[in-house]
């Protein structure tokens, strides 16, 4: 599994309201391109429980999903921090170790690492997964899984190769 395809949904209130530019959004869909991944959509919505359940159950629900949705912003100490909560209201089953990893591998750049919330999990056929609002740390954090993503996928869609590719 080579060509995978994401949505990014950044969750920012300063952003939606244009008060402040969406930075994270447009350096992930620039990693993305990179890796000669496919952007299907970007959108940015406010730190609203409800319309970030709605992006994350729309986009799941599209008669051809993207594989990965990366959210970006809304997963920190901030009362109006959001993001992994209603994330956890649209998952299946979560995928601790994404996370996990993510928050471990960037304590080398950053002690605030430890602060983010974010967590990962699946809904239907597709990965979610919570990344930091901060451009520079959201585009290190994916790029801690991106090795590990096609094969992911590919267990997830069941595509017969995958169970050969574990070692």
């Amino acid at each position: 599994m080579n060509s995978l395809s994401f949505c990014i949904l950044t969750v920012s209130d300063r952003s939606f309201q244009k008060f402040r530019e969406d930075l994270s959004g447009p350096k992930l869909m620039e990693f993305i391109g990179q890796k000669g991944w496919q952007v299907l959509e970007a959108k940015i919505v406010p730190d609203e429980t409800q319309q970030i359940q709605k992006e994350l159950r729309d986009w799941c629900g599209l008669s051809k999903p993207p594989h990965v949705i990366l959210t970006t912003g809304g997963t920190g100490f901030a009362p109006r921090d959001v993001t992994p909560e209603a994330t956890r209201n649209v998952i299946e089953k979560e995928a601790p170790g994404l996370a996990e990893m993510m928050r471990f591998k960037g304590m080398n750049s950053s002690p605030y690492s430890m602060l983010s919330r974010g967590i990962a999990g699946i809904c239907k056929k597709t990965i979610i997964i919570n990344l930091p609002g901060n451009p520079q740390a959201a585009v290190e954090s994916i790029n801690f899984l991106a090795d590990m993503l096609p094969h992911a996928i590919s267990l997830l869609i069941e595509d017969p190769v995958a169970d050969k590719q574990h070692k």
